[in-house]
């Protein structure tokens, strides 16, 4: 083994030990603090926004034997896409029976550490020119692409080649961001990381450290902070979570180092305070998160909003957290709920009213799989 193999791998053992994405601060630590596109369940939640204790309902198992699932899509008609990180792979899985199909595999994955096949979306014009969007780590970057999805082929076959619509995303051993998802303008968002090398966070012009916003064929939207930039905020250290509630807002998790995990309403060209602030407390010119949990508790990846809650899947923290808001803030304390049953949570997507997927992280390296992982279930909550 070379020593620069050597040493990456012993930066992964040893600074992401502690759930996921808990990579090194690097040179620079941070300040610690001491302290769907629409609402699924249809129309604005309330001033007081929901109740302050909600609940989670197991309804049934899905599918399971899945291997190291990452994102998620929902295609019109109810079934699921579901990415293998580490394989590269696209599988469909139907909605109703769990069945899965492979219908292909992604070119120039390169998996590896927190690297490969990791978010899916699908085009808001799916039905007609039916594309499958991919953010993946190839030998060289992370990159967005789209591909044809014709399901008139062989199965394992139907995926098209990749048309690259944003490269350049920088790649690390640690920190590869990775979610993508079509906002309520039908605009392309991205949630990066800043790879461990902590000072691209704070560079405008790099798009490490940042959630980016794109029109469909990865151009810079009218509106962005920068008129040439596809970059909508910054200070991020690793975002793996990306929502809308029913008021159009965005809403974003993400990992912190070794203090505070976050949740983050998000708003063009503000900076979220990465590597000079960790959770709230950063002052001026920094945004502070509107919740925030120790890292053991969260390790927060995917978010959805439903029944006027975001919900946040939590990878070392092994549960499922409910925020409940009331416009812009929450109206209650964080409540958690399935806390150690499941193993780690990767990835939780709304699909209407109180119905939701969750897909556990079991076979990521990281966990410890049972018989029958990983798994998507589906849940019920309020």
């Amino acid at each position: 083994m070379t020593a620069v193999l050597a040493a990456a791998v012993l930066l992964l053992a040893a600074g992401c030990s502690s759930g996921d994405d808990k990579g090194p601060g690097g040179p620079k630590g941070p300040t610690s603090a001491t302290s769907a596109p629409s609402d699924a369940s249809g129309g604005s939640p309330s001033p007081t926004g929901p109740p302050a204790k909600g609940s989670v309902k197991v309804v049934s198992t899905l599918t399971q034997d899945l291997k190291s699932p990452w994102g998620v899509a929902a295609l019109p008609d109810g079934d699921l896409l579901i990415a293998s990180r580490d394989e590269g792979t696209v599988s469909r899985v139907d909605g109703e029976s769990g069945k899965q199909t492979v219908i292909g595999s992604v070119p120039g994955v390169s998996p590896g550490g927190e690297g490969g096949l990791l978010g899916l979306a699908v085009s808001p014009s799916f039905a007609s020119d039916h594309q499958v969007y991919a953010y993946f780590t190839t030998e060289s970057d992370n990159r967005i692409a789209r591909m044809l999805y014709d399901e008139r082929k062989l199965a394992a076959q139907q995926l098209g080649a990749p048309d690259t619509v944003l490269r350049g995303i920088p790649k690390g051993i640690v920190h590869n961001g990775g979610r993508i998802a079509f906002g309520p303008d039908k605009m392309l968002y991205a949630g990066t990381g800043e790879t461990g090398e902590t000072g691209l966070a704070q560079d405008r012009k790099s798009l490490g450290g940042k959630i980016l916003r794109m029109t469909p064929d990865g151009q810079p939207v009218h509106g962005n902070p920068d008129a040439d930039s596809v970059v909508y905020s910054w200070g991020h250290r690793n975002v793996q979570g990306l929502a809308w509630d029913s008021d159009k807002r965005l809403w974003a998790a993400e990992f912190g180092q070794t203090t505070w995990d976050e949740l983050n309403l998000i708003e063009p060209g503000k900076n979220y305070g990465w590597p000079d602030v960790e959770g709230k407390g950063g002052g001026s010119g920094f945004v502070d998160p509107v919740a925030q949990w120790r890292t053991d508790e969260a390790s927060p990846s995917g978010i959805a909003y439903a029944s006027g809650s975001i919900w946040m899947a939590s990878l070392k923290g092994e549960r499922l957290w409910r925020i409940p808001l009331a416009g812009a803030e929450p109206s209650a304390e964080p409540q958690s709920f399935l806390k150690g049953k499941h193993g780690r949570l990767r990835t939780v997507l709304s699909v209407g009213g109180a119905k939701v997927w969750l897909v556990t992280s079991e076979t990521d390296r990281r966990g410890s799989p049972q018989p029958g992982d990983d798994k998507i279930l589906q849940l019920e909550v309020k």
